[in-house]
């Protein structure tokens, strides 16, 4: 057993999300949103760097040292998964690990309302999940990917860096492929991924100009793609998706993404009274009133026009806050911080927010 797996094994039972390793400080976990320190002695550059290169592939210590930089997946069997980002600092080394449950949590555990389940039944176009890092992305696109996986007859292909939730093959076959370890980018695994003969594809993060446009491209020529970005509402997210284009070219993938876009959901974590957490989600789904708004580059209208959705499924991020806000799940000052029009929630709190909020 490694040395750095008694603090694995420590997040897992604190029910902690993350776990931070740093030279010149004391491990920390991350609880429910807040950082706490674990009591242990201060971590020494020379004593972690020996713990991390335990664990770390011998081709991710020379990417490490030659950058400064590094992800990686890494497993205990029987306990979980964890997403590695190595970096150096000004003490040292650092490191965090988020956990990633070995056991996928299924769209009954999640609650995830009807709509979202139909999006693992589509034939073609592209779902995109967002919100910050944290917000629980991964989990999602994982339930939805797993209703998939049971009820279809398939080949599911995930491009991720690192790997996260693993999907053994069921109804489907799924394959997973690695940035670094199975093929050298988001870019070339989607080109290559054409000619694999899938049906489902997912992409890790949709980060560059490439990979949004080979997305894009994918869902257009009849495959069903899934999708992350780091976007706070689904207007952002279309805004997003459009910009990383030259001007000369932002036109034609409004035509392109208009007609390929299923739907998207924007979400974001919040701590759950007494204990636990809970989901707020924002939920497009592109209609032909939807396509319409993106390909007239009316994306400010796409709140009104999720408003009058709801009959399809839609909901703004806000009203979903109000509505778990309503029935003493969230505390005031976070559903403050995190919703989107925060004028709306200003009587809820005990104090007169911060200018710089």
């Amino acid at each position: 057993m490694a040395k750095i797996d008694a603090f694995f094994k420590l997040m897992n039972e604190q029910g902690a999300s993350d776990l931070h390793l740093i030279s010149g400080q004391p491990p920390a976990l991350r609880l429910r949103g807040d950082l706490e320190r674990v009591k242990y002695k201060v971590l020494e550059n020379d004593e972690l760097k020996a713990m991390l290169y335990e664990i770390a592939p011998e081709d991710k210590v020379k990417v490490f040292e030659e950058t400064g930089d590094v992800d990686f997946g890494y497993e205990i069997p029987g306990l979980a998964r964890y997403r590695a980002n190595f970096f150096m600092q000004k003490w040292g080394c650092a490191a965090v690990f988020r956990e990633i449950p070995s056991d996928i949590l299924t769209a009954d555990q999640l609650g995830l309302p009807p709509v979202l389940r139909k999006l693992a039944m589509l034939p073609r176009g592209l779902v995109l999940v967002t919100g910050p890092t944290g917000s629980g992305k991964s989990t999602t696109m994982a339930a939805i990917l797993d209703l998939a996986n049971k009820n279809r007859k398939d080949h599911i292909l995930t491009v991720e860096d690192p790997v996260e939730f693993v999907h053994k093959s069921q109804g489907c076959i799924v394959n997973h492929r690695e940035i670094g370890s199975h093929t050298k980018s988001f870019g070339a695994a989607l080109k290559g991924a054409l000619r694999q003969d899938p049906d489902i594809i997912l992409v890790g993060e949709m980060r560059d100009l490439e990979t949004i446009a080979l997305a894009v491209e994918a869902a257009s020529t009849g495959h069903l793609v899934f999708g992350t970005l780091h976007t706070s509402s689904a207007a952002k997210t279309v805004d997003r998706i459009i910009e990383v284009f030259p001007s000369s070219e932002q036109d034609q993938i409004r035509s392109t993404l208009a007609d390929g876009i299923r739907a998207v959901v924007a979400q974001n974590l919040f701590k759950k009274k007494p204990k636990g957490r809970c989901c707020a989600q924002e939920i497009l789904i592109a209609t032909a009133a939807v396509r319409n708004l993106i390909r007239e580059n009316k994306t400010y209208q796409i709140g009104s026009a999720i408003q009058t959705g709801k009959k399809y499924g839609m909901q703004l991020l806000d009203d979903h806050i109000q509505e778990m806000l309503d029935k003493g799940w969230l505390y005031p000052e976070e559903a403050y911080q995190k919703s989107i029009e925060k004028a709306r929630f200003v009587p809820y709190l005990k104090e007169a927010p911060d200018v710089l909020d």
